[in-house]
């Protein structure tokens, strides 16, 4: 059986991805902060599937979560054959509403964590000759939207340069570019949705079931929706001034409320 490792996977996108993978047959190393929740959903996907689930508490904002998390991927005698960089937060605000402080951690998780664990993962799967990264970016990717969008862009370009990289080597890496998804998210961040239309919104387990089918077909990237795949296709001929000006106005109606 083969084991994967999910950043952020009590929630949302990594719970999905939890969900899908425990159904499928692999063994499951869970990272997220609350070690209760861990606890919970390791014991639910055991029972439900017959499969181990790992439990790893780490705070990706901090160094000794990374290097607790990067340990756990490069680790040769228990191999991590999957690795999916999901954690991730948003932050309430426009730029200089929000505090540097809280502006630097996403960095830290968006960037610095993907890099270090991407890094340690794909030395160990490169060894091995087989293996696969999946870094959970966003849409917001392509369009200028601040600090969020900025660090999205970031894991877009790493991901899709890193999977050149390696190509030949067994080791396949894929960004994965969902649109708004029905998770906690927004109420973490406490953005109001409130003004987001229905047709925008994807379901958490259709996003992952499409996104491993786009890994399997050796994809670095995947928009796995026709609606947002049509969207960003607009977005690619759109003049960048008026695209800041409507992203703009768009995130003050659907963003942050």
């Amino acid at each position: 059986m083969t084991t994967a490792l999910i950043t952020g996977s009590t929630a949302g996108i990594g719970a999905a991805f939890a969900r899908r993978l425990a159904a499928d047959g692999h063994n499951l190393v869970l990272v997220a902060r609350d070690t209760k929740r861990l606890q919970e959903q390791a014991t639910e996907l055991h029972d439900r599937h017959g499969i181990e689930a790992e439990v790893l508490t780490a705070d990706l904002a901090t160094d000794d979560g990374i290097e607790a998390v990067a340990t756990r991927v490069s680790d040769r005698r228990n191999p991590v054959d999957l690795l999916i960089n999901n954690a991730g937060f948003g932050n309430k605000g426009r730029f200089l509403d929000v505090s540097m402080a809280d502006e630097l951690t996403m960095l830290k998780v968006h960037c610095e964590a993907v890099l270090r664990l991407t890094a340690a993962a794909t030395e160990a799967m490169r060894e091995r000759g087989r293996g696969g990264v999946v870094n959970v970016a966003s849409v917001a990717a392509f369009v200028p939207r601040g600090t969020y969008g900025a660090s999205k862009s970031w894991v877009v370009q790493f991901t899709q340069g890193v999977a050149r990289d390696l190509a030949g080597s067994g080791v396949r890496l894929m960004v994965l570019c969902p649109g708004f998804v029905r998770t906690e998210f927004h109420e973490r961040a406490g953005m109001g949705t409130d003004n987001i239309p229905n047709w925008m919104w994807l379901d958490a387990d259709k996003l992952v079931a499409a996104a491993l089918g786009d890994l399997a077909r050796g994809k670095s990237l995947s928009i796995p929706d026709p609606r947002y795949k049509t969207l960003m296709g607009l977005v690619k001929v759109a003049p960048r001034g008026l695209l800041g000006g409507i992203t703009s106005r768009t995130g003050r109606k659907y963003g942050p409320q």
